[in-house]
């Protein structure tokens, strides 16, 4: 086996030294041999190809995690690698579209009003707002004795709550009651996107606050989604899941706020490792209005498009159903009353077991508002 010098491989990689040590560490790039009197490392020729498909994952600022992930499917499975590459981007590409829309509301906020010219040719430019088709469905499954979670879809509002503790259910009905409540969902709302978020905000405190008076020692976990006509602003506080289907790519748009989710991203664990964890239900965040600080939620803005499909869904969906199900049942072309018994059933299916409650939202976004009932 022809071997190559740490500063000839680091050339003909494009990988700095100091790179390829912090790799090796990592496990993404070990040595093909490692002197053991001196430490020194050698490389086989044969090992740059995966060494530059790493320095190209990194210019696109994919995380060190996922990385190994494409690594390894790129070793036994090409087209895997390839679909985990454009589901790392899409997802990309969603949180630059959320980051675009909040600049350009506060551009407008700093901007002040507009001379009438200028109000004209908004009028005339403006994107015509688009309706939605709808449904919720919530299962107790098969383990539980009772169902504490909630789901509510309509024009306005998408979202799920999932209760845990001894009043699990109280606690998720008083969070949604308090979101129902904004008047951002009861009206029209904010004009501007960034007073939508901080409404938004604004209801998720109370939602705790409302939690604890309702539920002392239980909580929940929100994940809600106002729809403006043009785009989706997103409050996120457990593990909840909003997930966005469009053009047959399914993009996940939140992040889990629990330990096994912070251990993957340090690279402790592999998302394989982090499905089976025992501990991969213990959350960071969740409303329970017994903290000496309210949860900050994850907040976000996600543009919709007519053709969009819009999931929402507790952990009792997504912990035991895994995503390419999800995709391909969101696909299938069913209207959403059809899909959210289609993505229940598959949770309830045999050798799953239903052993979580099961609550899912789905919406659809549609040319026509007059047609955007349940």
């Amino acid at each position: 086996m022809s071997m190559l010098t740490i500063g000839d491989f680091a050339r003909a990689s494009r990988l700095s030294a100091k790179a390829l040590r912090r790799y090796d560490e990592l496990g993404l790039l070990p040595p093909a041999r490692v002197d053991p009197y001196t430490g020194y490392r050698y490389y086989a020729r044969e090992q740059v190809e995966r060494a530059r498909l790493v320095a190209w994952l990194r210019r696109i600022d994919m995380p060190l995690a996922e990385i190994g992930q494409v690594c390894a499917l790129y070793e036994t499975d090409p087209s895997g690698a390839a679909r985990a590459v454009r589901g790392y981007w899409a997802r990309v590409e969603a949180e630059t579209s959320a980051r675009r829309d909040l600049a350009a509301s506060l551009v407008d906020r700093l901007r002040g009003p507009v001379d009438m010219t200028d109000r004209a040719n908004a009028t005339t430019t403006a994107a015509r707002p688009y309706g939605l088709l709808f449904a919720a469905l919530s299962e107790r499954g098969q383990v539980r004795e009772t169902n504490q979670d909630r789901a509510h879809a309509g024009p306005r509002l998408l979202a799920v709550a999932d209760g845990y503790g001894a009043a699990g259910e109280r606690a998720a009905t008083a969070a949604l009651a308090e979101i129902e409540a904004l008047p951002a969902v009861r009206a029209q709302g904010p004009d501007r996107l960034g007073d939508l978020l901080n409404a938004l905000e604004d209801g998720v405190r109370r939602a705790d606050t409302a939690v604890g008076a309702a539920a002392p020692g239980s909580g929940t976990t929100l994940t809600a989604g106002v729809w403006t006509g043009e785009r989706l602003a997103l409050a996120h506080v457990g593990d909840g899941r909003a997930y966005l289907l469009r053009d047959g790519e399914l993009v996940r748009l939140t992040r889990d706020h629990t330990v096994v989710q912070a251990r993957v991203e340090a690279g402790e664990l592999d998302p394989a490792e982090a499905a089976a964890h025992p501990d991969r239900a213990l959350l960071l965040k969740a409303l329970d209005g017994g903290g000496t600080s309210v949860p900050v939620p994850d907040l976000s803005l996600h543009e919709g498009r007519p053709g969009d499909r819009w999931l929402l869904c507790t952990d009792g969906l997504s912990a035991v159903v895994p995503e390419p199900e999800l995709k391909r049942a969101l696909a299938a072309g069913s209207g959403p009353g059809q899909t959210v018994r289609t993505l229940a059933a598959l949770a309830l299916a045999e050798g799953r077991g239903g052993p979580d409650n099961v609550s899912c939202v789905v919406a659809d976004v549609v040319r026509d508002v007059d047609r955007a009932v349940r």
